[in-house]
This record gives structure tokens, sequence and C-alpha cells, in this order.
């Protein structure tokens, strides 16, 4: 019998030199997919070539795709694509697609957006960028603060909505870990985005976690589908014995609904003859709590007007309407409190005062990005340098601003940290200095040895061998509060100097002075930095001068003096 002859015989043969010339086999499978991973990547990232064929606007900004790529990937963008007329406004000659629009349910930015297409065209999760997933409290560990929460909860939204399953599974489980871990406010962001994506898991772990806590009832009406704030009541009827279970006043409850439900219409008058109808007060309903929390900043202020209100306050879970208006991180609501007697200083059961509230809740983006002339500036970082300028403008919390640096339970780094600070406060500015050491009285209490070489001259006192270890803590104490009384006063009247120092200090500077040591570029370098530390000095005072609230002090500068000129040179000599 014949041979039927095939239609390719030389196909097995040529097949992998074919491979070997495409740089296939040759190389291993893991290298040829990392590099064509890389270079997909670039797609997304190189901005001299721009092949793309298509845009997402998100934030005001346009994000250009590769429609067969996103259609490859996702089932979502392959239905979106096909349909006739869905590129939307085509003026340019791209189809546009608005990201508010194809995910109405949740909020998705332009950073988590471009981790999520980087991921549709690697199959690589990248780090989330810092700037959007860390707070700018410089103690949190932002393993569960709000901003790390937010990112992945926006990754989340567009994974599920964008159907890429196995990056759902990822974030869940990731979502999962900070469930425990998080305020139970912060849980909330991500019960929602589990009850919007279905998914089951997480969603049970939210409602357990939030059913555990102490968090009140108006809280879950405001900000939870009803199904899901009644199983939550539910389960802590349940896990709650019938003979422990507090018994409500209803007619106190329906009353407090009332006066509530007029401060939602914005209606204060309704709620003056609610109040005097019914015998309840302000403080009875935490009527200021509530509308610190959920109502204009005009319904606040008229509150405050009616005089009757606690407005340092704390409710059941030890929070003061100022912690509410922190955590809501509304300017004009936290103003109207401290102008009528809100203390910054109050803390919540787990030590937390206002302004560390709105550190914890804002991302650095928000906080350090420059913002342009006529440009309008952050809420956050209002909020945080209002209640920051109040912290600094009471005597009470000086201690604590002017240490912030160090750890709080170490008194000799305290120490250490303060004689440093009043030392190059009387070196820059010495008139002002002097003013605010005797204000504070601190040339009566002897000063503690290890301060900065800088000081032309130093009267530290030689340790005494006979002196008990409480005689000594309370002298270092007493020193500690004249000279964080010092530093208040230098903040409180002098601020555009106090910042002076406080970058001099955290830029770790004083090795500026030593201009002879090091390289002759290092010495370059310092006497270049030097003056520019002069001028930063001579502009802070100018400004300090030009709205000094102490008017008996001399009207000459400083640090435009011969003198001070004098103890520049002989400190940067030495």
């Amino acid at each position: 019998m014949a041979r039927v002859p095939t239609m390719f015989p030389v196909a097995p043969r040529l097949a992998p030199r074919l491979l070997r010339g495409a740089g296939g086999w040759d190389q291993p499978r893991g290298l040829s997919l990392s590099k064509l991973s890389s270079n997909l990547e670039h797609l997304l990232l190189d901005t001299e070539f721009d092949c793309t064929d298509a845009e997402i606007a998100v934030e005001g900004t346009p994000v250009g795709i590769h429609r067969c790529i996103l259609a490859a990937r996702s089932r979502f963008f392959r239905d979106l694509f096909s349909r006739e007329g869905s590129g939307g406004n085509r003026q340019e000659g791209k189809p546009r697609y608005v990201m508010n629009e194809l995910v109405p349910g949740g909020r998705i930015g332009r950073e988590a957006l471009m981790v999520f297409l980087s991921y549709l065209y690697t199959g690589k999760l990248r780090a989330a960028p810092q700037d959007v997933s860390i707070c700018v409290d410089r103690f949190c560990a932002h393993d569960a603060c709000r901003p790390a929460i937010g990112f992945a909860v926006e990754l989340l939204y567009a994974s599920s909505v964008f159907q890429i399953a196995e990056l759902v599974s990822l974030l869940q489980r990731r979502l999962l870990n900070f469930v425990d871990k998080a305020m139970v406010e912060d849980v909330i962001p991500i019960l929602q985005v589990a009850s919007h994506s279905k998914l089951n898991q997480l969603l049970s772990h939210c409602v357990q976690r939030v059913a555990r806590s102490d968090l009140d009832d108006i809280a879950l009406e405001k900000e939870l589908l009803q199904e899901v704030a009644e199983e939550i009541r539910l389960l802590r009827r349940e896990s709650q014995p019938k003979e422990s279970t507090a018994t409500v006043d209803p007619m106190l409850e329906k009353r407090i609904k009332r006066i509530h439900r007029a401060l939602d219409s914005d209606d204060v008058e309704l709620v003056k003859l609610l109040l005097n109808e019914s015998g309840v007060t302000l403080d009875d309903t935490y009527a200021l709590h509530y509308a610190a929390a959920y109502c204009d900043s005009k319904v606040i202020a008229e509150l405050l007007d009616l005089g009757s209100a606690n407005v340092n306050l704390k409710n059941d879970r030890g929070y003061t309407p100022l912690h509410l208006a922190a955590m809501r991180r509304e300017p004009a609501v936290i103003v109207s409190l401290l102008t009528k007697g809100a203390s910054a200083l109050e803390t919540t059961a787990d030590g937390q005062n206002a302004v560390r509230i709105c550190r914890r809740l804002t991302r650095a983006k928000d906080y350090f990005t420059r913002t342009e002339q006529g440009q309008e500036s952050n809420k956050n970082k209002i909020c945080i340098d209002i209640l920051e300028r109040e912290m600094m403008r009471n005597p009470l919390a000086a201690e604590d601003s002017a240490t912030s640096p160090l750890l709080a339970d170490d008194l000799h780094m305290k120490l250490l940290y303060l004689e440093n600070r009043v030392a190059f406060a009387r070196l820059f500015f010495p008139a002002e200095a002097k003013l605010a050491m005797e204000i504070a009285h601190a040339n009566t209490t002897s000063e503690f040895t290890g301060i900065a070489k800088s000081r032309s001259s130093s009267n530290l006192r030689d340790v005494d061998l006979n002196e008990t270890p409480v005689v000594q803590n309370k002298r270092l104490r007493s020193r500690v509060d004249a000279l964080s009384k010092t530093v208040e006063l230098g903040q409180r009247y002098f601020p555009h100097c106090s910042q002076v120092l406080d970058k001099f200090l955290e830029d770790d500077l004083p090795d500026v002075f030593y201009l002879q040591k090091g390289t002759p570029d290092e010495q370059k370098v310092k006497k270049l930095r030097f003056c520019e530390l002069k001028e930063d000095v001579r502009k802070a005072f100018s400004k300090d001068k030009a709205g000094s609230l102490l008017l008996g002090l001399s009207s000459s500068s400083s640090t435009s003096s011969p003198k001070s000129e004098e103890k520049y040179h002989m400190v940067a000599r030495n």
C-alpha cells in the first residue's frame, strides 16, 4: 500500500529551529514570560510613544488603555467594547470612558486604576504607592490605617466590577487580615465593598466584627444597608444574656429620634420647640455629637449658639463632638467647635486626640502635595493644621508637642532634645529666647549634661553622687517643665522662628556649623547651607516681628545685630 504523503513533512524538524530563532525554547519559559510581562507594562507606562486606542477618565485625568488587552483579560471590557456606540466621546479621535459611570457603586482613584491595569497587562500585582496607602500619623505602623484599607478597597471594587476573579480572591484575603486589626469605623468601607461585590466570607467576617464592637445604632443606620444593619442588631441581641440587657425608655428614645430628624432637616427652631416640649436637653440626646458627625456646618453653629450644650461632653463610646468632627474632616465644623471652647487635648478611650484621629485618616498624598495658587487646599490638611495650631496655642500641650520627635517615656531623651532646641534658639534668636526663658522660669533650673557641643560656652552641672534617684528625677522633671514652657511660648509668639528650628533639628543640621571640617566639597556645601540658614532665620524673624503680640519686645532684630553676626561666625570657626 502506498504511503499517504503528509501535508508538511518537514514541520516536526523545523519547529524547534523556528522557535529557537524566535527566542522561544532556547530561553527558560519563565524568563520569556517575564520579558513579555515587562514589555506589556511598557505599553502602559511609556509616555514617549502613545499607542493607546482609548481612554478612561478618572479624577479628571485621562488614562490611556489598549482595548485589545483589556478585552482579552476581562469579560466586562469585552462586552463594553463590543457594544455599538459604547465609546462615548470621540471628538479627540479616541473613545473615552468615565470611571464613575463604569463603577457607580464605589470610588476608584487614579493610583488604584494604574495598579489594576498593571495587573491586567502583566499578571503581577504591584506594591501600593506609599503616598496613597499610608497615613501621616508618624506613630502609625500603616498596617491597618484608613489609607491602607482605602486603597485595598478601591482595588477590590475595580477587580469585582471588571470581573477579574483571581485578583478579587487575593484582595479578599488581604482585607480579611485588616478586619481584626482596624478600628471599627475603618471596617465599614470593607463591609460596604464586600456587600456590593457579594463576597460572603469577607462580609460575614465584617458583620461579626461590627457586632462585637460598641458602634452605635445611629452609625449603623447611616453607614450600612438596612438588611446588614438589622443582621448586626440580631447578632448583638443573641450574644447578650436576657438578664443583662439594659432597659431603654421608649419615650426617651422616641424624643431623641425626633430631635435627630429635625437636625437632618436643618431645622434648629424645631429642635428648640422639641426640647421645650419634652423636657430633655441637648446633652441628653447627644445632639451636638449627631450634628458634628452628620449635619451641615451651619446647623452645628446654630446649635452652639443656643449655649445649652456641653461642648466637651463624651458619649457612650468616649468621643467628644470634636473627635467626631475630626473623623468627618470638615474644617468649618472643627472651627465652630473650637471657637465655642472645645478642647483639642481631650482623648478617646484608646488615647487618641482629635489631631491624631485626623492624621490617621489622611493620606500622605493629600497632606504633602503642594497646592498651586488659586487651587483649593485639601480639607484633611486644613483640619490637621487647625487642630495642630490649637494644640500649640494651649500651654498644657507644650510638653507633648515639644517632645513629639522622641519617645514620650524617655526623660533623658526629652531633656536632650529640649536642651538642644533651646540652645539653638538662644543662638539664632537671643533676645526672644531670653524673654521666653524668663517667663517660663527656665533660668532657675539647672541644665542637663549632653547638649550640643556647638555652644560657645556651657554651664553644665556636675553630677552629684549623693543625690537620690527621687530627688534627681524631680530635678530633671522640673527642667523638662521649664524648657517645655519655653518652647511653647516660642511656638505661640514666634511661630515662623519655631518652624526654622523644627526644620533645623529634623534635618540633623547642627553639623553645618563645623565649616572647617570635611573635604573641600563638603565644606563648600556646608557654607552654602549656612548662608541659606542665615537667610531663613532673617526672614522668619521679620515675619514674626511684623505680627508679634509681645509689645514690650525691643524693636531691634536680634538676628540682624552685629553681636548675632559675630556669634554665627564664631561658632562656624570653632
